[in-house]
């Protein structure tokens, strides 16, 4: 398989793994109820890294609309990656030093982590959603097959984005943008679907071309063509209709069904003949046979799923006294058909790039109409914007908001989740706290739960379970118990007293403290594992 190359890619291969652990920190101003929901206020990079001893392996859906990087739209790279080169990038906003090229590498060195950390958070049948146009779309391809594998590409999805044509571009008037998806796993090593999706409602359009025109006791029907494009001698035969006339297969085609085959049919009252009863003979298709739903087509146009004119018109509506600095959201519609693709009613969703709030705005939305419990996990960068905008869209299509239509009439839109149910609130969160230091020792103020959670999931990959904390154990995995010795400011010792406290178990001990007082036979004899804070407290 080709494998992308670009200035600072070895830097950032293993970049995700340098980024310091910060905490969350709840800001009960900002929040609404004591939902499960997350709105993160933080560079997503950090977030995702903090995001993982909770959601690691357990988001069914991802949708990211990343900086296009098409040389104007003002982002700005700051990674700090030790690398002396890519020094020199920070602050600096991207695309404007002139067209050098060099914005593609930037954003491929900004991408690149972020997609491994979103991958690490994505459930084994889970499936990631990424916007995109032409300036980066074949190098997002190369670099998503590098990450999940060329195996678990999906499609690309073509999505109508504009109504009205550009008549003053320079070339070509764009009028649509790409979803490049990949599952984390497609199949499993057996050939078995892992991420399967789902399958679209049926319109009313759709049930519309089934009737009844014969009273058939069966129901709704439709007629289908007979007929197969091949030509197979022996399925090449003369049907006489009721009226008498003799009829064959269109020259270069045979009919589908075997003479045989034809004659149950017939018997069965599934061929139609027209109401003449002189038509060519069709197959009698029911509505009651048929899928309950449609397979999702590639081609997304804007009247099922919206555009950035509709999009914008919404945000208007929810903000009617602000100018926001969005030039092409994305539509509720468009999120909501992401979602029904992909997730069930449980589901997790994640946006790392949340900007004005949408997919949020979309979950709370199919909840209510279907009932569901899906949670929404966004993630905004600048703080005006998750403050101002991010989370207060979601405030406001929680309790509903008013706006004026174009007659000057007030229009009130009810709320999706007015009494601020736990499905319909929302946690906001600030990056925190790093766990360790500039000197690589633990924070002052760092929990003991905090400390264990980090060190439980860097051990194992499965996250804390609060209610099993006892006596220093944090939690079992694989036969291994793990136990931390930790209260900042004291003496955190494995000792005769604090090892009497373990329990009296046959399985291996892995304990982590300060310092250790126990003769090697103690410890050989109840299978202790030692490991010194913060020195062996590794990282992942």
């Amino acid at each position: 398989m080709p494998i992308l190359d670009w200035i600072g890619k070895k830097q950032v291969i293993n970049h995700d793994k340098e980024v310091p652990f910060r905490l969350l920190k709840r800001v009960h101003s900002l929040s609404v109820g004591e939902s499960e929901n997350l709105i993160i206020k933080g560079d997503n990079l950090e977030a995702l890294k903090a995001l993982l001893p909770y959601y690691y392996n357990k988001v069914k859906c991802i949708y990211i609309d990343p900086p296009y990087n098409t040389g104007n739209e003002n982002w700005i790279y700051n990674d700090r990656v030790n690398s002396p080169e890519m020094k020199k990038w920070l602050g600096r906003v991207v695309g404007s030093e002139g067209e050098d090229l060099s914005r593609h590498d930037k954003w491929l060195c900004m991408m690149y982590p972020r997609l491994k950390l979103l991958r690490e958070l994505l459930s084994d049948d889970g499936v990631i959603f990424v916007s995109i146009d032409d300036d980066e779309q074949h190098h997002l391809r190369m670099l998503m097959s590098e990450i999940f594998g060329a195996e678990n590409f999906v499609t690309n999805i073509i999505w109508q984005k504009k109504y009205s044509p550009q008549n003053d571009a320079k070339y070509f008037s764009d009028m649509h943008d790409f979803m490049v998806v990949y599952a984390k796993h497609k199949n499993n090593g057996n050939g078995t679907r892992v991420w399967v999706r789902n399958l679209l409602p049926r319109t009313d359009e759709q049930d519309a071309r089934y009737t009844n025109s014969d009273n058939d006791p069966r129901g709704d029907w439709k007629p289908s063509d007979l007929s197969a494009k091949r030509v197979t001698p022996k399925d090449i035969y003369e049907i006489i209709t009721p009226s008498g006339r003799k009829v064959l297969p269109p020259r270069g085609r045979s009919w589908s069904v075997s003479k045989e085959r034809f004659e149950d049919l017939l018997k069965n009252n599934r061929i139609w003949f027209g109401k003449s009863g002189n038509s060519i003979p069709s197959l009698k298709r029911f509505r009651s046979e048929v899928q309950e739903g449609s397979v999702p087509l590639t081609l997304w146009f804007r009247e099922e799923v919206g555009d950035n004119q509709e999009a914008k018109q919404i945000l208007k509506q929810i903000f009617p006294d602000s100018n926001l600095p969005f030039e092409t959201p994305k539509p509720v519609r468009l999120i909501k058909r992401i979602i029904q693709l992909s997730c069930n009613k449980d589901d997790i969703i994640l946006d790392s790039f949340a900007g004005s709030g949408t997919t949020a705005h979309a979950v709370l939305e199919m909840n209510k109409e279907d009932g569901g419990n899906r949670k929404f996990i966004l993630v905004e960068m600048e703080n005006e914007i998750a403050r101002n905008v991010t989370a207060e869209r979601v405030k406001r299509v929680i309790k509903g908001y008013s706006y004026k239509n174009s007659k000057g009439e007030g229009i009130r839109v009810e709320g999706l989740a007015p009494d601020r149910s736990i499905r319909g609130g929302f946690q906001f969160m600030n990056l925190d706290t790093e766990l360790f230091d500039a000197h690589g020792l633990i924070n002052d103020n760092i929990d003991y739960i905090d400390l264990a959670r980090y060190i439980f999931f860097s051990e194992t990959k499965f996250d804390l379970k609060e209610k099993a904390l006892k006596d220093y154990f944090i939690g079992e995995r694989n036969g291994t118990e793990y136990y931390l010795i930790y209260k900042q400011g004291k003496e955190n010792i494995l000792n005769e007293k604090t090892a009497s406290k373990l329990k009296t178990t046959d399985k291996e001990k892995m304990v982590y403290a300060d310092n250790c007082t126990l003769d090697a036979e103690t410890i050989d004899e109840l299978k202790i594992i030692f490991k010194q804070i913060p020195y062996e407290v590794r990282g992942f």
